[in-house]
């Protein structure tokens, strides 16, 4: 197209108008002012600042809000003198000032720079700040980081500056509707070993402890991956600031003080649009701050939750027993240093009791001691009453009375309590008035249990001996007599043979490698037959295995009592020359991954609708059957595709129960130190609190299900910057109602896609986040036999989003994708 000479003269114009209009959806200028209605936007999208109203209020305020669908003010500027009707306006003073103007053209807020500068522009960046400039120089005049109101930014310092005598602090709204400074502050305390506090009316509300260059110790749950990002500077002469920044600094998350005196970390959960808080504090009673007055120790999980620490009682015992401990304790015996100086001549000199995994007390004093001289100072310094050191903070002296103690239990630190003497003596008295009790009654329980034993052991062999001579009338010649190690006798087994090493290694061609069918968490698995014909497949124990004798005990023990259609069959066991081995019925087919993700996806091989369903349903009766049928209640606990075996006619049978735990028969959920498990079937509250239930298997069916209907692994999205996990893409898909895009390409059958419908709702029914919304596995069947017609509607699985900044690296753990077992020491 051909221009005009008007229009090639008009066009730089027009090119700086458009400039100009682009640079300036993020400024306010002289020439440039905000009305009520009016907002200017980050260069990124993220902030907008603008008027607002809280809800239930008709007052208007100039704030920096959060861009989203319902904005959220973290700064207001004039919080102190609200607008009271909606004809203010921001804009650019004659003497540079950045101002609030109300209907009658006064000011109600300015920055209140000086001295004047002719010339200046505000502009919002994209981490939330409001910049004001000198438009000569660029010099920052002014910025809403310097004057924090409730809420903490990214790259925002709240902290204190002696070089400059400023302090920032965080402070909260008077209520969620009235942004006025209310009761309660937060922020730094520049001293040796600096804490966040939050303050209530200028006293102390909470503490975090002191900081060791990574965390604040005494916040329990703050670990490494919890405090990505964070920083506090401390140049120990009075200025301090704590600050954070993400890896990804796009996050959205901060943290608040909320009007009731909560510091919490607010992220944005994409799928809701709305804020999530994932991290508070005070998390529990003892959190607030000298709960249990000087001298007494806060345990959340004891009650009365407080007490005396040791070597101390009550100052008023009458208040005490009501739950009155304010007043705290005091000391029940004076100490020696105090006492009387000729026993320390004498030797009498006071002690240390270590008390562990504890929140130490306040007002600590650093010392530039190492950790061997510590404890030697602390003694001979006569004021000095207690001691800890930790890594990364050095040596803690305390003088004078104990201050917001607190027992946790993880994490925390070692404290050294410093006590009298005769706190020995009296501890020394209660051992041998307990030895002189506990010796002759032991003695007495002892000799009683000896008796018993010997009765009870020689029945026993009375009734293996009579075992042995029946298994060698009715096994052919070919089982052979074995040593039979105490594990074994032990185990609970009933109908279990114990082969001959030499059977095996002959039945498997001396565990040929052409034998040789998989290679598990547990170890190879070879193809045998015995000598009567019969095929069995030999699972042996590798030396590199990361399991061992408790896992081949344990799936001893279980699954020899066991016998259902769809569970495998374990025939026996063989532990001669070192060797652990279990010999299972050997399935033709093999294990489900196969078909589903691995070598057997050629057509022959396909398993078409019907099987699946046949496969699924299968699956879920013998995992009823684990739950309520069978003379033991199991939680199987690594149940995925590749303990799925098939038969030779695709039916389905579970396998592999060295990870499994039997429940009592009134128990309903239990906890474990030791995580096992494979990522992507385990269940969020097992993952990462080590909690265990039937709930816990019914989620790992739900993901079974959903790759049995997907053809998909789960966790196959891992490089899929789109998608998270299957899960993900299956809440995507049904939300969007496009269940068909979740289904294997190869299911060709439209006629049946209220049927498949039907199963993905079921299995996000099943990975729902929390264990009491998914249905039990009873229900679950009915659910997809269509006993049960009508379905809740399934609520947001677990891990369907990318980790939160609190929530990043949740375990300390190593673990694999989705295909090998893995060993999790500390779940929590």
């Amino acid at each position: 197209m051909k221009l005009s000479t008007r229009q090639i003269l008009l066009f730089p114009a027009v090119l700086v108008l458009v400039f100009y209009i682009s640079n300036a959806s993020d400024t306010i200028s002289t020439n440039k002012f905000l009305r009520v209605s009016e907002t200017i936007v980050s260069n990124d999208k993220r902030f907008i600042l603008g008027f607002f109203s809280p809800e239930n209020s008709t007052n208007h305020y100039v704030g920096i809000m959060f861009n989203i669908q319902s904005p959220t003010a973290v700064w207001v500027a004039n919080r102190d003198k609200p607008l009271q009707d909606s004809s203010g306006r921001v804009t650019i003073s004659d003497d540079g000032n950045l101002v609030i103007l109300n209907s009658q053209n006064k000011s109600i807020w300015s920055s209140n720079i000086s001295p004047a500068v002719r010339n200046s522009t505000a502009q919002l960046l994209d981490t939330g700040n409001l910049e004001l400039k000198d438009s000569s120089n660029g010099r920052v005049l002014w910025e809403s980081f310097r004057d924090p109101s409730d809420s903490l930014l990214q790259t925002m310092k709240i902290g204190v500056d002696k070089n400059t005598n400023t302090t920032n602090v965080l402070n909260s709204w008077i209520s969620s509707s009235d942004p006025f400074a209310g009761s309660f502050s937060a922020g730094i305390q520049p001293e040796t070993i600096p804490q966040i506090f939050i303050r209530k009316n200028g006293k102390p509300h909470w503490r975090s402890g002191p900081w060791n260059k990574q965390i604040f110790i005494g916040i329990p749950d703050m670990t490494s991956f919890y405090l990505n990002g964070f920083d506090l500077v401390n140049d120990n002469k009075g200025t301090a600031y704590l600050t954070f920044l993400y890896a990804d600094q796009k996050e959205m998350a901060f943290f608040t003080l909320n009007s009731t005196g909560f510091l919490q970390q607010k992220y944005l959960e994409p799928s809701k649009n709305d804020w999530e808080v994932t991290w508070e504090s005070p998390a529990n009673e003892c959190d607030f701050y000298g709960k249990c007055g000087h001298f007494g120790s806060c345990d959340p999980n004891s009650s009365p939750i407080c007490t005396c620490l040791q070597g101390f009682k009550p100052k008023i015992q009458e208040e005490w027993g009501r739950g009155n401990w304010t007043n705290g304790c005091i000391r029940k015996s004076m100490l020696e240093s105090q006492r009387n100086s000729s026993n320390l001549d004498e030797g009498k000199q006071d002690w240390f009791l270590k008390l562990q995994s504890m929140k130490v007390p306040d007002s600590a004093i650093w010392v530039p001691f190492a950790d061997e001289d510590c404890h030697k100072n602390c003694l001979r310094n006569f004021s000095c009453i207690a001691y800890s050191y930790y890594t990364g903070i050095g040596c803690m002296h305390w003088e004078g009375n104990l201050l917001d103690v607190q027992k946790f239990s993880m994490g925390g630190a070692d404290l050294f309590l410093r006590l009298s003497y005769t706190e020995i003596d009296q501890k020394r008295e209660l051992a041998k008035v307990a030895i002189a009790i506990i010796v002759p009654v032991g003695s007495i329980i002892l000799a009683i249990f000896g008796f018993i034993s010997c009765k009870y052991l020689a029945k026993r062999r009375g009734r293996k001996r009579k075992s042995e001579l029946l298994l060698r009338e009715s096994l052919p010649n070919f089982y052979k007599e074995s040593m039979v190690t105490e594990d074994i006798n032990q185990a609970k087994f009933e109908e279990l043979l114990v082969y001959n090493f030499n059977i095996l290694a002959t039945a498997t061609d001396n565990f040929h490698l052409s034998s040789k069918l998989g290679q598990g968490g547990f170890g190879p698995v070879y193809k045998g037959k015995l000598p009567e014909g019969q095929e069995i497949a030999v699972k042996r124990l590798s030396q590199s295995s990361g399991q061992g004798l408790e896992e081949f005990m344990n799936e001893v023990m279980v699954i020899s009592k066991l016998q259902h259609r769809n569970l495998v069959r374990l025939f026996g066991c063989c532990i001669e020359r070192g060797e652990k081995m279990l010999v299972y019925e050997y399935m033709p087919k093999r294990s489900l991954d196969a078909y589903l993700f691995g070598s057997h996806q050629q057509e022959e091989e396909f398993l078409d609708w019907s099987k699946r369903v046949i496969i699924i349903e299968g699956i879920g009766r013998g995992l009823l059957y684990l739950h309520r049928d069978s003379r033991l209640r199991i939680i199987h606990r690594d149940l995925k595709a590749s303990n799925i075996l098939l038969d030779e006619y695709l039916n389905p049978k579970i396998s592999d129960f060295g990870m499994a735990r039997i429940f009592p028969g009134n128990q309903d959920q239990a906890n474990t130190n030791r995580v096992v498990g494979t990522y992507g079937y385990m269940a969020p509250e097992y993952a990462m609190e080590g909690r265990f239930s039937e709930k816990s298997d019914v989620y790992s069916f739900g993901v079974l299900l959903l790759e049995i209907i997907s053809g998909r692994r789960n966790t196959s999205f891992h490089q899929d910057d789109s998608t998270l996990s299957l899960l993900a893409n299956a809440w995507k898909c049904w939300n969007e109602n496009k269940i068909v895009e979740l289904v294997d390409p190869k299911i060709t059958d439209v006629h049946l896609e209220k049927e498949i419908v039907r199963c993905v709702h079921v299995g996000l029914l099943c990975v729902q986040e929390y264990a009491e919304d998914r249905p039990n596995v009873s229900t679950v069947l009915s659910m997809l036999t269509r006993e049960i017609d009508d379905l809740p509607s399934p609520k947001q699985p677990a891990f369907t989003t990318r980790p939160s900044p609190s929530k990043k690296g949740s375990s300390n753990s190593q673990g694999s994708v989705n295909i090998v077992t893995v060993t999790i020491v500390e779940g929590r």
